[in-house]
């Protein structure tokens, strides 16, 4: 668990949970929100071709994540502790020219 709040520079264990907590909301949050996003913009099992959709619903999942992710840890308190994450993360898949 010390190895845990090293790393991503927290001091409690309850800090921790709160975390936890917030990427499984998030993360249930994601794929809630996904259903209706892809139907506006026009995709469905039934219309499109499994092969299109489940591509496109997982890439409609992982933009909703990385934007709800910044809004639930806010409303958690953490704010600070996931804007820093999504940073990296958005560095590592080459938006980092943004941040500089």
């Amino acid at each position: 668990m010390e190895k845990l709040k090293q790393r991503w520079g927290i001091n409690s264990n309850f800090q921790i949970a709160v975390i936890i907590l917030v990427f499984a909301i998030n993360g249930s949050l994601a794929v809630y929100l996904t259903n209706p996003v892809t139907h506006f913009i026009g995709i469905s099992k039934e219309t499109t071709a499994l092969l299109l959709y489940w591509p496109i619903r997982i890439f409609v999942i992982f933009i909703i994540y990385q934007i709800t992710l910044v809004i639930v840890g806010t409303i958690f308190g953490q704010r600070e502790f996931f804007w820093n994450m999504e940073k990296k993360m958005l560095k590592r898949i080459g938006f980092g020219r943004f941040f500089s």
